[in-house]
C-alpha cells in the first residue's frame, strides 16, 4: 500500500511540474510583447520596459524559469496588474462560488444519474431502460449555457422563483447565497448525470451477471442485498474515477456558465482577465485549477484503497 501511495504522489508531483513547465513556455512564447499587450496601444516605451523589468520578462529565459520556480514555491502567484492586489488573493476572493457551484453541481449529476444508472442496468432492456439512455444522450448534448438561459426564463423570469444572476448582496446571508447558486448547479449538474448515468449502467451491467452475484442469490440474499452489497459496491471504482473526472472538470469548465449567471467565481475572473489581458491572473488561475485537478484524482486514487481491497495488496 505504501508504494502505490508514493506511486502516485509522485506522479502528481511529475503532472504539475509539467503543468507548470508549459504554462510558463505559452506565456513567453505568445505572439507579442505580453508587457505591450498588457498596457495597451497607449503605452510608452518607457512603460513597456518598466512593466517587463517589474514581471521579470526582461532576463533570459532559463533565469526567467528558476525566478518562476522560486515564486511557486514561496506560494507567490505574482500580482495582477489590473486588480493590484496578489494573484493568490484574488483567487481565494472568488473560490467561494466557484467551489460551492462545483460541489452542488456533482452532488445532483451523482442524485441524478446513480440511481437512474443502477435501475437501467437492473431493468436492461425495460422501457425504463430505453427511457434513461434516450435521457442521458440528450443531456449530453445540450450546452449548459443553453440550459441555464432556459432555466432563468422559466425559473426566474416567468415565474420567478429563483433569482436569475449574481451572488447577493455584501450583507446577503449564506442561505441566500446559495439560493443564487441553485439554477447554475442544476444546469451543470444535469449536463454532467450524462456521462454517470451513461458510466454506472456500463459499470453494472459488467457484474450483475458474475459468479458471485448468481452465488449470492442462490443462498437466498434478497435482490437490492445483492445489487447493492455485492454488485454495485463491485462496479463503484469506475463510478468513482468518473465522478472524480467531472468534479475536476466542472471546475475549470464552470467559466461559461458563471458568465451566463454573473456569479463572481474563478471562472468570471478568469474571463475578466483573458479579457484585459492580465497574463499573471490567467497564469496563477490555470496553475491552481491544474493543481486541483491533479489533487481530486489524487483523492479518487486514495478512495480506491478504501473500495477495493485488491489495491491495497
Amino acid at each position: 500500500m505504501t508504494r502505490y501511495v508514493m506511486q502516485r504522489i509522485l506522479g502528481m508531483l511529475a503532472v504539475m511540474f509539467t503543468v507548470v513547465t508549459i504554462v510558463f513556455i505559452i506565456v513567453r512564447v505568445a505572439p507579442g510583447d505580453p508587457a505591450a499587450v498588457m498596457l495597451g496601444p497607449d503605452a510608452t516605451a518607457a512603460d513597456i520596459a518598466g512593466l517587463r523589468a517589474r514581471l521579470g520578462l526582461d532576463q533570459s529565459l532559463p533565469t526567467q524559469y528558476v525566478l518562476f520556480l522560486g515564486q511557486l514555491l514561496r506560494g507567490d502567484l505574482g500580482q495582477s496588474i489590473f486588480l493590484n492586489m496578489p494573484v493568490l488573493s484574488a483567487l481565494a476572493e472568488r473560490a467561494e462560488p466557484t467551489f460551492f457551484l462545483t460541489l452542488f453541481s456533482i452532488l445532483i449529476a451523482s442524485a441524478i444519474a446513480l440511481p437512474v444508472g443502477i435501475l437501467s442496468a437492473y431493468k436492461r432492456g425495460s422501457l425504463f431502460d430505453q427511457v434513461a439512455t434516450t435521457f442521458a444522450m440528450f443531456a449530453a448534448s445540450i450546452p449548459s449555457f443553453w440550459l441555464g438561459l432556459i432555466l432563468i426564463q422559466v425559473f426566474a423570469v416567468r415565474y420567478g422563483w429563483m433569482p436569475a444572476s449574481g451572488y447577493g448582496g455584501p450583507d446577503a446571508s449564506f442561505l441566500e447565497r446559495l439560493r443564487h447558486l441553485v439554477l447554475p448547479a442544476l444546469a451543470l449538474g444535469i449536463v454532467s448525470s450524462a456521462l454517470i448515468t451513461r458510466f454506472t449502467r456500463a459499470s453494472m451491467l459488467d457484474v450483475l451477471n458474475d459468479d458471485y452475484v448468481r452465488t449470492a442469490r442462490s443462498k437466498g440474499m434478497g435482490e437490492w442485498g445483492v445489487v447493492m452489497k455485492h454488485a454495485f459496491k463491485n462496479a463503484l471504482i469506475p463510478v468513482l474515477t468518473v465522478v472524480g473526472l467531472t468534479a475536476a472538470l466542472l471546475i475549470s469548465g464552470a467559466v461559461v456558465t458563471e458568465t451566463v449567471f454573473s456569479l463572481p467565481g474563478i471562472g468570471n475572473l478568469v474571463v475578466s482577465a483573458v479579457l484585459r489581458r492580465d497574463y499573471p491572473v490567467i497564469q496563477g488561475a490555470l496553475l491552481v485549477i491544474a493543481a486541483l485537478y491533479v489533487l481530486i484524482n489524487f483523492l479518487i486514487d486514495m478512495l480506491y484503497l478504501a473500495i477495493d481491497p485488491r489495491v491495497r495488496y
